[in-house]
């Protein structure tokens, strides 16, 4: 079944960069209960337009009943972003989902190396705290467009200077590229954990990079699923329900998600777009092989054939057994 809400409250809007603004959620009422939350994770909130999007916290996670996340008005937005720079005021209620994680902070790594691009920051940023508080060795690579469009750059600098944590700032318009992030990574350490939130381009860039390096520990997140090439000719699929005893038909052309749905089911779920981890599903058997669709799951997850999204994943093949 779907994940219930939180009701909760906008208490804060507040400029951050250009584009950028940062909304602080307490609860609506004094019933309501915020769950404590982990560096890395994410919330959805469930716009009064129908729409639900997903958005890193940026706050520190040992914050209790206050949520805080960072968005920016996406010059592609399909009506979310912009709907929060529009029309989102401070005052109003809405319902948001309790915090998940899939980028998790391995607290205990010998050294952490923090890498953002643009609005990345926003969970990095409370990565970078989160290391700071426990007094672990990070670093800090912030890599943006201009200044302008770099958000928390006070308060990082600030906490750099207190803490003495190293930052390396990169502005396009200043370096005149992009980041090498190869060259900006090499040196730092196989045993080191490197953590990536950005833009496509960037975090393509960034596993690049540490394969080519040999580095293990890469861990990315990212703003939108994987693009993949439609096939230009599907075949349908059935999926059996080991849970529920059902057995669905998956058509060509539509979600594993919607056939349920349109079955009678209800699996939990949220974004739709491969990229919340709500929908995330145990996987028991199938034939032929599974098509990943996602941006949440690893390489290694992906051929274990343990999970799948079926919000936007497929399988190529003619059954599918999971768990619901």
């Amino acid at each position: 079944m779907s994940s219930p809400t939180l009701n909760a409250l906008v208490h804060t809007m507040r400029y951050e960069a250009d584009g950028i603004v940062s909304v602080e959620l307490r609860p609506a009422s004094p019933d309501v209960d915020f769950p404590a939350f982990e560096a890395g994770s994410h919330i959805d909130l469930h716009l009064p337009n129908g729409l639900v999007r997903s958005y890193s916290l940026c706050n520190p996670s040992t914050d209790r009943q206050r949520y805080v996340v960072g968005v920016l008005n996406d010059k592609k937005s399909r009506g979310g972003s912009r709907y929060v720079h529009q029309q989102l005021r401070v005052g109003m209620t809405l319902p948001i989902s309790a915090p998940r994680n899939n980028f998790a902070l391995h607290e205990d790594a010998p050294r952490s190396v923090l890498v953002s691009g643009g609005i990345g920051v926003t969970p990095i940023w409370c990565m970078l705290q989160r290391l700071s508080a426990l007094g672990r060795p990070a670093e800090l690579i912030y890599c943006a467009r201009n200044r302008k469009e770099s958000a928390f750059r006070d308060v990082i600098e600030q906490l750099a200077a207190d803490k003495g944590v190293a930052v390396t700032w990169h502005f396009d318009d200043e370096k005149g590229a992009p980041p090498d992030l190869k060259a900006m990574l090499a040196g730092k350490g196989a045993d080191s954990h490197y953590y990536c939130c950005g833009p496509t381009p960037m975090l393509d860039s960034f596993e690049r990079a540490c394969e080519a390096l040999d580095y293990p520990n890469a861990h990315i997140e990212r703003f939108a699923a994987v693009h993949v090439e439609a096939a230009p000719a599907s075949e349908s699929f059935t999926v059996e329900c080991a849970k529920s005893g059902k057995t669905v038909e998956v058509p060509p052309g539509k979600s594993i998600l919607d056939s349920l749905l349109d079955c009678g089911m209800n699996p939990d779920h949220s974004c739709k777009e491969g990229v919340c981890g709500a929908c995330e599903t145990q996987v028991l058997e199938f034939d032929g092989e599974l098509d990943h669709r996602d941006g949440i799951l690893t390489k290694l997850e992906r051929e274990s054939g343990k999970t799948m999204m079926i919000c936007v994943s497929l399988c190529k093949g003619k059954k599918l057994v999971l768990d619901v």
